[in-house]
């Protein structure tokens, strides 16, 4: 067996499991209004947000990239996804406490590209000058400055709850870095 057969059984599984339990999620619009977060994290396979977390399904969609950074293309999806939810009538948010959570980790390979600016520069879409304000080495300060450009936004509801945490690989702890507090 391949890696795709082994996560299809896997599926499998999976799929019976929920079925029996009558967990599967229901179609959209239905579906939206157990959203109670989003989490934008990083793409490592060592810090999956579901695992870390503990999350159930429907309870939160998770963005990620690499270095879990606030990225001019992950405004957009966040726009897109606000859209949607217009659509659907049912905006995140709108009945009862609602969370935007960024999360990101030690031992990030992103700080692995520290010193190859044109590539880090490019996948910001800033001037490689301006690089050092994103403070890629250090997770802390990135989670305060991503969690400071989220507050800039203004297509994302001031309502919304909006905070910053670092996962330590070496403990498998959250550390709270930004609390959650009201985005404006």
């Amino acid at each position: 067996m391949n890696t795709l057969d082994v996560m299809l059984e896997r599926n499998k599984t999976f799929a019976a499991q929920q079925l029996a339990a009558g967990t599967l999620m229901p179609s959209l619009p239905h579906a939206v209004p157990y959203l109670k977060a989003i989490i934008i994290g990083c793409a490592d396979m060592r810090v999956d947000p579901a695992d870390v977390l503990a999350l159930e399904p429907g309870e939160a969609l998770v963005l990620r990239n690499i270095g879990g950074r606030v990225t001019p293309v992950l405004v957009e999806e966040l726009r897109l996804l606000g859209r949607i939810g217009q659509l659907d009538q049912a905006i995140p948010g709108g009945g009862g406490e609602f969370h935007l959570i960024v999360l990101q980790h030690t031992d990030c390979g992103i700080t692995r590209l520290v010193r190859d600016t044109p590539l880090l520069s490019h996948y910001f879409q800033i001037e490689e000058r301006e690089l050092e304000a994103k403070s890629i080495a250090d997770a802390h300060l990135a989670v305060v400055i991503d969690v400071a450009m989220l507050r800039a936004v203004p297509a994302l509801p001031a309502s919304w709850l909006l905070s910053g945490l670092v996962y330590d690989v070496s403990t498998g702890l959250l550390e709270v870095v930004v609390p959650p507090a009201p985005i404006r």
